[in-house]
């Protein structure tokens, strides 16, 4: 589950690296495998209220849309490399999500990290357990260099 705003960050993304057009069909099947939620004006309004850390305008409205789901009893977790999303949402108790790999299309500088080699697969944990060679339930498994099925 997710707030409308992935959708929005995760076309913006594709946009700035010209992977729009190219990506467009797996970006739509990403986005109807998750269950939405909506930006609606009881979610918006809170995130104008103070955290208890300081938080960039976009993380306080993801970090409010996990409120929101967390106060109707649904259990929440954050999957992110973004150390000031983890510290804001740490401030307001939400654990981070177990996270077997996240990776980028290349190097990153501002992270430092490495690129994945073409054909090497990568797999992004949901949030069940997997069985025997199965991945867990909700998991995506990606192999850098393929085109986008």
């Amino acid at each position: 589950m997710s707030s409308r705003l992935l959708e929005f960050e995760l076309w913006a993304r594709l946009n700035a690296r010209a992977l729009g057009a190219s990506h467009a069909e797996a970006a739509r099947r990403l986005v109807e495998r998750l269950a939405i939620l909506e930006l609606v004006p009881n979610v918006l309004a809170r995130a104008l209220e103070p955290f208890p850390a300081p938080v960039r305008t976009l993380d306080a409205i993801h970090l409010t849309s996990m409120e929101f789901l967390r106060g109707r009893g649904t259990a929440v977790e954050l999957a992110t490399y973004d150390e000031r999303l983890r510290t804001g949402a740490r401030s307001v108790g939400i654990p981070p999500a177990r996270v077997r790999a996240v990776v980028g299309p290349g190097p990153d500088p501002r992270r430092g990290k490495g690129q994945v080699q073409p054909g090497q697969e990568v797999l992004i944990n949901g949030a069940g357990g997997g069985v025997g060679d199965r991945p867990p339930a909700g998991s995506v498994r990606l192999r850098a260099g393929d085109p986008p099925r």
